[in-house]
């Protein structure tokens, strides 16, 4: 056998080209400044096919294209396609157009390209920046790459600071921020920062609220949208062509549920008010959203058309807070649910039926009593037929003093017109600025008496002491006597909301739970029967009873 020199390489001992199956990433967001050509997909593409190209040893395997999304993290469905192909050892080279393209996050890049591609023996070229990890591991192993992906990191930050300003400064403009509007509008076609009502769903709207304040529970709402075929707002939503999702699934995403009541209940859009920032992402490189303290809310009244008038809005909110249950038989709450409270320990008081065998009754017996510790409270019991009549009684009485109480400020606004009340009144203020113009003269007199030696410091502090007290005295006065004149000539009735909420229930002969929501604030029961009914605008009635009272006086005090 011939011998083989020490010099001559064996051919089976030979080290065997490489071959490099590479995966070619592009990444484009808004981000990224999107209508710039440099940053396009097909030039990212452009630029590393004709990198391939021009070395040997390396083939595309497949293109990994990110069309849309950030760099602040890795999150990315293409970026996982692409390190799933890696690990399957499909692929062992990546190559991008430069480092922003492969991520923007200083951390996680890093991490990738120091410690989980070397482990890996994946190759890793950024085209533009000149970094190459087999044939120029140097540019791998100096400080600019960290510095570039710092650079990139920094850059995110910055347009997030930049982006979430605008969108604050945006938002207290009273501008809608958010992709699609809330169940009852709609986006305006030529202004889509503007909100228009949906007339279809705002009927819907409008109907969950009569309901509500009808006596129906929220279960009960949606159990009847749900047996009358109405769409719930994501199904609303998809049926007009939107690619609407939303974070608060339930099983069944196509029915109503009690949630979705609530939510359209509480929401101050339906009256007009837009309160944007609920939520916020955690930061620019966690894409978390997190709940915003209600103190951090931005509020803006009177933005959009409002579907709900404020009025019923308030009767809403007043119900919710209200300790309100109804049995799963019954779609509705009794008339007093809610209204009916021990006057002892304050707790609610619960309705039960006595059935006999000739007649069947409800009454009602406090809560601590029936449930807690018979210690604690006593009974409270009262009919449920002698409270509907006693508190039909007092509304009924309430209503026929605000029909009393309009004829009667009527006649006092009609004979306004020809007393002399105003006149005395402008008098006065006449006399007033009389009295400040002197005040004021003496005061510029004042000081040429101190220098001339006529008065001394201390007589000089003290005078001009009093005469500026005397001229801000007169101007406040003056501003009050204003403000008379204003309400005389205006009259109470205009806005009086204890005659305007009354009288329009004249002639009431039931009770309902309609005309309770409106005009009741709490019912009292104590032990022994005795019932002390709270009714609202208790502020408005004594205001009316004074104007009355004032102005049936033969006299005017100014």
């Amino acid at each position: 056998m011939a011998r083989i020199s020490k010099y001559e390489q064996n051919a089976s001992f030979a080290p065997q080209p490489v071959v490099w199956n590479a995966g070619l990433y592009i990444r484009l967001s808004r981000e990224d400044g999107d209508k710039l050509e440099s940053e396009s997909v097909s030039s990212q593409r452009a630029i590393t096919e004709q990198f391939v190209s021009s070395h040997y040893g390396i083939k595309i395997y497949d293109y990994y294209i990110d069309d849309g999304w950030s760099g602040t993290d890795f999150e990315r469905p293409e970026f996982k396609r692409m390190f799933d192909d890696i690990t399957a050892k499909r692929i062992n080279c990546v190559i991008v157009k430069d480092l922003s393209r492969f991520g923007r996050n200083y951390v996680e890049a890093g991490k990738y390209l120091e410690v989980v591609f070397p482990m890996l023996k994946v190759r890793f070229i950024a085209v533009n920046d000149i970094i190459d990890s087999i044939e120029n591991p140097s540019s791998m192993n100096t400080m600019i790459v960290p510095i570039k992906n710092i650079m990139n990191d920094e850059y995110c930050r910055d347009i997030s600071t930049k982006v979430r300003s605008s969108l604050d400064i945006r938002r207290r403009q009273g501008k809608f921020i958010g992709s699609f509007a809330a169940y009852g509008y709609k986006k305006d076609e030529t202004d889509h920062n503007k909100l228009i009502i949906d007339e279809e769903a705002a009927a819907v709207v409008r109907r969950i609220f009569d309901l509500f304040i009808g006596g129906y529970s929220m279960i009960s709402i949606s159990r009847l949208l749900n047996e009358q075929g109405i769409l719930n707002p994501s199904e609303y939503k998809k049926s007009k062509g939107y690619n609407y999702k939303h974070s608060h699934r339930t099983q069944d995403c196509r029915l109503w549920c009690d949630t979705t009541v609530r939510r359209i209940l509480t929401n101050e859009l339906y009256i007009g008010n837009l309160v944007q920032k609920k939520n916020e992402v955690v930061s620019y490189k966690v894409h978390v959203c997190k709940a915003v303290d209600k103190d951090k809310y931005i509020r803006v009244e009177n933005t959009h058309e409002p579907i709900i008038s404020k009025e019923d809005f308030n009767k809403v909110q007043s119900l919710l807070s209200r300790d309100t249950r109804v049995s799963p038989k019954n779609s509705r709450l009794s008339v007093f649910a809610g209204f009916l409270k021990c006057a002892d320990c304050g707790r609610a008081m619960q309705k039960k039926t006595i059935t006999q065998p000739y007649k069947k009754y409800d009454y009602y017996v406090c809560s601590t009593f029936r449930k807690l510790d018979k210690s604690k409270c006593t009974k409270h019991s009262i009919r449920s037929d002698i409270l509907e009549e006693t508190v039909l009684a007092v509304i009924t009485k309430y209503i026929q003093i605000a029909v009393d109480f309009d004829k009667m400020i009527a006649d006092i606004n009609k004979r306004k017109s020809t007393d002399n009340r105003s006149s005395i009144l402008f008098s006065a203020i006449d006399t007033q600025k009389a009295e400040i113009d002197t005040a004021k003269k003496m005061l510029l007199d004042l000081y040429p008496d101190y220098k001339a030696g006529i008065l001394s410091l201390e007589n000089y502090l003290a005078l001009k002491e009093k005469y500026e007290n005397q001229v801000a005295k007169g101007e406040s006065y003056i501003v009050e006597l204003q403000a008379r004149v204003e309400q005389n000539a205006r009259g109470v009735d205009d806005g009086n909301e204890f005659i305007s909420r009354f009288k329009k229930h004249r002639g009431l002969s039931e009770l309902s739970r309609e005309v309770l929501v409106e005009l009741v604030d709490n019912i009292y029961i104590h032990e022994g029967g005795a019932i002390e009914i709270h009714l609202k605008c208790r502020d408005e009635f004594l205001a009316a009873t004074e104007y009355i009272y004032n102005n049936t006086l033969n006299k005017v005090s100014v």
